[in-house]
């Protein structure tokens, strides 16, 4: 979901940079490349490792939410992949969004980007015991779209997304907006039509 279908992750890493200087904090010059396709909870172990926060996990979340909420009405889906989404969709494919992000931020990146629907499969942070990299959430998405994971491919952004793809054994594709270079076994698209056509093509 984030820096795949919304263009949200420098407004996290900026909400993240608030939080910091609220608790005291100097972010560092690299923050987003320390912090991107991590979990929350991920996040704030770096957090308290390498810059000694003090604060409650749970005090720590509202600040970090309180600043990115104040600053979602920049959301934006990009435009070629939520319009590859919408044809996918109209072409019966099965889709789903699995983040590392929490409930509460998938919900309004969702709303945002104009991809909220009845039925709509999304596995959060909190549906799972473990984030990206570890697999659960993609085997738990396969689960709730009712196939098995060898019928799906992922669509990633980050090394922390496509470790958690190569480790469930599924196809992935990085998107040509990536900031990332995809790690090995990790096909990237020149363009989102690509996908589409690769995609109705084999499947």
């Amino acid at each position: 979901m984030d820096g795949t279908l919304v263009d949200s992750e420098d407004i996290a890493v900026e909400a993240l940079g608030c939080a910091m200087e609220e608790a005291g904090l100097l972010p560092p010059p690299d923050l987003k490349e320390r912090v991107v396709g991590r979990s929350a909870d991920e996040i704030y172990d770096i957090i308290v490792r390498d810059f000694g926060l003090e604060a409650d996990p749970l005090v720590w979340e509202r600040r970090k939410h309180h600043h990115y909420f104040r600053a979602s009405e920049r959301l934006r889906g990009y435009d070629d992949a939520v319009e590859t989404w919408h044809r996918l969709a109209a072409a019966g494919m099965g889709q789903a969004v699995v983040s590392n992000s929490d409930r509460a931020i998938v919900d309004v990146n969702l709303r945002a980007a104009g991809l909220v629907r009845p039925g709509l499969v999304t596995v959060a942070r909190n549906d799972v015991r473990l984030g990206k990299p570890h697999p659960e959430g993609y085997f738990r998405a396969a689960y709730l779209l009712g196939v098995e994971p060898s019928e799906c491919l992922i669509v990633e952004d980050s090394g922390s997304g496509a470790a958690a793809a190569l480790a469930a054994g599924i196809e992935t594709v990085f998107v040509p907006h990536s900031h990332s270079a995809p790690p090995e076994g990790v096909f990237w698209l020149s363009s989102m039509a690509e996908l589409e056509s690769r995609i109705l093509r084999t499947r």
